[in-house]
């Protein structure tokens, strides 16, 4: 059986070095119990990082990515699937997922990341979802999630559908 996760993170060439390392880690343990590894495919940032790591190793690396990118993906990577828009990327990369893992970074691996959180809640995707912590970089996720909760806005059952491991040794722990 294939074992899927998908890891939503930045394609920034600006993030700091650290977040790519524990990236890179995270790569090397998966790769190690035998995970595919289904990501965005770029060549750059977190993403380029991820691919580029798992090439090394020559495990499984599936990359998803939008037409509009072509020319934009890892040139190591051998799979790649091509989608129409950047909503099918999504829906490609969480399919047959046992578990996806927002590493830090922007905009596009929040919007990523919250629409797996709402689809576990609606019972549309049934994975593991996991935010790497490192160094508290989800603290004000956790804190809106918190509010949400406060104010009524979510059920705490809904905003407990994520996991915040802090250390990618904690995160690895819970995939043995």
């Amino acid at each position: 059986m294939d074992r899927k996760v998908a890891i939503f993170c930045a394609a920034s060439v600006k993030i700091d070095e650290k977040y790519n390392d524990a990236a890179r880690e995270v790569v090397r343990a998966l790769h190690a119990l035998n995970y595919t590894i289904v990501s965005g495919g770029g060549k750059v940032g977190t993403m380029g990082a991820i691919t580029s790591e798992s090439v090394k190793l020559g495990g499984r690396h599936v990359a998803v990515l939008p037409e509009f990118m072509r020319g934009l993906e890892n040139p190591g990577i051998k799979e790649v699937i091509w989608t129409h828009t950047m909503a099918d990327r999504k829906e490609k990369m969480r399919e047959g997922a046992c578990a996806a893992i927002a590493l830090p970074g922007g905009i596009g691996t929040v919007d990523e990341f919250i629409e797996t959180h709402t689809l576990k809640k609606l019972h549309k995707w049934d994975g593991e979802l996991f935010a790497l912590n490192l160094d508290g970089y989800w603290d004000p996720y956790i804190a809106l999630l918190d509010h949400f909760v406060e104010t009524g806005a979510m059920e705490a059952v809904d905003r407990d559908l994520v996991h915040f491991p802090r250390t990618v040794q904690e995160l690895i722990a819970c995939f043995k």
